[in-house]
């Protein structure tokens, strides 16, 4: 079966021969074009973007924030993040979360996690100063992008700026003080008119963060992290990119999970080609294809259960992909976008446990067991794609896609014990996904969309194939299901933006809001099984196991709004909200993970040389649970955080922040709960209090 991926990769590889958009200039003593790659999805192309998006702020360039991995979604409208610590983080749009959360790196690069208790996600194996912006389409609405449940998420990196030739660079360094934290970046370009080459490489030394009541919470983490990116152009309508980069994480101590991360290493490579300009109807051709491998290992040595029990879990994950699109356009008014799409992802490995107390009495001789995580399991997911854009006039467009996913899965060394449960054998999923949207700009200052999607998300691997783990919010072990169906999302939304011209000193009013509805067919989760007991420690409680399943009836809906008033030609007064509700009518309560109403508040000022902001948090109070999957009220609570930068000097920026002001004590509802922890019971993880920031950056 390897052998089958290794052929489609090169495949891949190989067709790099042939084809990718978007000119640019850059300046010298003549003037240059420069093809440049489709490492965004967002363009500012009203013909070629997908509909309801939004991109984040510009990281790069306003660096007043920690530069923490969460603060990369913390301030985007309807984002919230689940957290197991400061390192094992991941975003959640919507109560989207996971693989329901289509994440990529510039386009389409993917690299899926290693640990069944995601110690590792996609945002740990990139480091946020590397991120300039995020794009996210807010559904299924797209189909170009791979299988798509509950949105895009593409973190866009750093690129040539393409201003001059020769050498630019930057280097940047930042600290917090909650927790003593280090950040350190070097970037490094080399452009000339046939080939650039961009280097980077980041260190990053985290310590345990105080909550607002002064309690130390487990939480840190050392990471390295470095990338090579390689461009050459064989013309001024062909380009060829290579991107290779690896992060190291080392002793990574996770508050809410049961073990911690010794080491997480991962290396990513990516393979980009783009042809423009072909003839009169096939206009475009971009390839792409990627390879990426995790290696993780988690103990428990630092942990109260060591004394019982030593545990050792060496773990990885194999993530292969590619894409071949051919833009065309077979009429002035029509632009189609084809494509074929590849993605396999294989994870293997096992958890070594030597244990030394049974039913709380010593053993004389400690006995060794092993365990097998992953079961050596694999999902391969072959995509076939089309979408129309057809432009009535230059101010309305009318989209239409459609996608087929074939996605096979199987296990190959099963325990005995699941091999039992299940009749397991190859399995192969037909999933047809699509979308209708219509923009329409009805004038300069007001923009209307309106979207359907139809997203598909077959099962994960752990809903799947996981075998007496842990591996929720709550103490359950849990069990996976081959035999899923995989989840529908219905969603339909309409969305309108604006900005008006004002006077008397107000300078515009701008604003944005979005109202979605979806309904769910086989939504999966986690449900209690009276008939299976624990395999691990089998008097602890709770005695009975979760088994993944579908569910028939569930829906969720909600907004995001925002308003923003500019005055005084340099300050600005912003708002938004965000609110979903989610309901699951099978079990009578609230699908997991829903987070409460969001409200930011925010006074700034902006000018060329400093910028500032004063923000208000308000996050409500989350009584609307998910009981049976571990989750408890969560009481509202508010903050508040102020950021600065300056330019002091030519090509230095200087960004300071103080987060959490009134050092405020709590927790978000989505934080996962302290587990195996010494001095903590099992209650939701606290969040930093305040926290002072600093970070320089000059550039040559």
């Amino acid at each position: 079966m390897k052998t089958l991926y290794s052929v489609l990769l090169c495949a891949l590889i190989s067709a790099m021969s042939y084809g990718q958009e978007l000119n640019e200039t850059i300046s010298d003593t003549t003037t240059q074009k420069i093809n440049k790659l489709d490492e965004v999805i967002v363009t500012g192309n009203i013909k070629k973007d997908p509909i309801l998006t939004v991109v984040s702020n510009k990281y790069d360039e306003a660096i007043v924030q920690p530069k923490n991995v969460a603060d990369l979604f913390n301030n985007i409208n309807g984002f919230s993040v689940i957290k197991r610590g400061n390192y094992a983080i991941d975003p959640s749009f919507r109560a989207a979360q996971y693989e329901q959360l289509n994440i990529q790196y510039d386009g389409g690069t993917k690299a899926m996690h290693a640990c069944p208790n995601r110690m590792d996600p996609i945002t740990t194996h990139i480091i946020p100063e590397e991120i300039s912006k995020i794009e996210i389409i807010k559904g299924p609405y797209t189909v170009r992008y791979g299988a798509t449940f509950g949105g895009i998420v593409n973190l866009v990196t750093q690129k040539p700026d393409y201003e001059d030739y020769g050498l630019r660079g930057k280097v940047s360094a930042g600290y917090e003080s909650n927790g003593n934290s280090l950040v350190n970046l070097a970037h490094l370009q080399y452009i000339q008119e046939k080939y650039d080459v961009v280097a980077n490489v980041g260190y990053r030394d985290f310590g345990n963060y105080k909550d607002g009541h002064g309690i130390e919470i487990p939480s840190s983490f050392r990471s390295t992290d470095y990338g090579i990116k390689l461009g050459y152009n064989f013309s001024d309508d062909q380009r060829f990119q290579a991107h290779w980069r690896q992060s190291f994480g080392r002793d990574v101590l996770h508050a809410a999970l049961p073990m911690d991360t010794d080491y997480d290493n991962s290396s990513i490579i990516s393979l980009d080609y783009k042809l423009d300009n072909i003839g009169e109807i096939a206009k475009t051709f971009t390839a792409k294809a990627y390879y990426s491998y995790v290696d993780h290992l988690m103990t428990n040595t630092d942990r109260p259960s060591f004394m019982m029990m030593e545990a050792a879990s060496a773990v990885d994950a194999t993530t292969i992909g590619g894409k071949l699109e051919l833009n065309w356009k077979p009429s002035a008014k029509l632009n189609v976008f084809s494509g074929i799409d590849a993605m396999h992802i294989a994870r293997d490995g096992g958890r070594t446990r030597l244990v030394k107390m049974m039913n709380g009495n010593p053993l004389p001789m400690p006995m060794t067991f092993n365990d097998k995580v992953w079961q050596d399991s694999y999902i391969t997911d072959l995509g076939l794609f089309t979408e129309a854009k057809y432009a009535f006039n230059s101010k309305t467009i009318f989209t239409v896609g459609v996608r087929y996913d074939n996605v096979t899965s199987d296990i190959q060394d099963p325990e005995d014990d699941f091999a039992a449960m299940y009749n397991l054998e190859k399995r192969t999923e037909h999933n047809v996904s699509g979308t209708i949207s219509l923009k329409n700009r009805v004038s300069d200052h007001f923009t209307l969309e309106a979207a359907y999607g139809r997203g598909i998300r077959s099962a994960n691997m752990i809903e799947r194939f996981i075998n007496h783990f842990t591996v929720g919010q709550d103490p359950y072990e849990y069990v996976g299901n081959p035999d899923l169906k995989a989840e529908v999302n219905n969603q339909f939304e309409i969305g309108f933006k604006g900005k008006e011209p004002l006077k008397n000193g107000f300078n515009s009013f701008s604003y944005q809001t979005s109202f979605y509805y979806s309904f769910f067919e086989n939504y999966i989760v986690g449900i209690v099984d009276p008939t299976i007991t624990r395999k691990f420690n089998p008097m602890a409680q709770p005695r009975h196991v979760k088994v993944f399943q579908n569910l028939d009836e569930s829906y969720k809906t909600g907004f995001e709004a925002m308003a923003k008033l500019d005055f005084l030609n340099d300050f600005y007064f912003k708002t938004e909200v965000a609110y979903v509700y989610a309901k699951n009518k099978d079990l009578g309560e609230s699908l997991p993970l829903t987070p409460p109403l969001n409200t930011k508040l925010i006074l700034g000022l902006q000018k060329e040389k400093f910028w500032g902001n004063i923000q208000y948090n308000a996050v409500s109070k989350q009584d609307n649970i998910s009981k049976s999957f571990g989750e408890t009220e969560t009481d509202g609570y508010q903050t508040i955080d102020l950021r600065f930068g300056l330019k002091p000097i030519k090509n230095v920026t200087l960004g300071v922040a103080v987060i959490n002001v009134l050092d405020e004590a709590y927790n978000n509802h989505l934080n996962f709960s302290f587990t195996n922890q010494t001095d903590f019971g099992r209650t939701p993880i606290t969040e930093p209090g305040r926290n002072f920031s600093t970070f320089l950056q000059y550039k040559f």
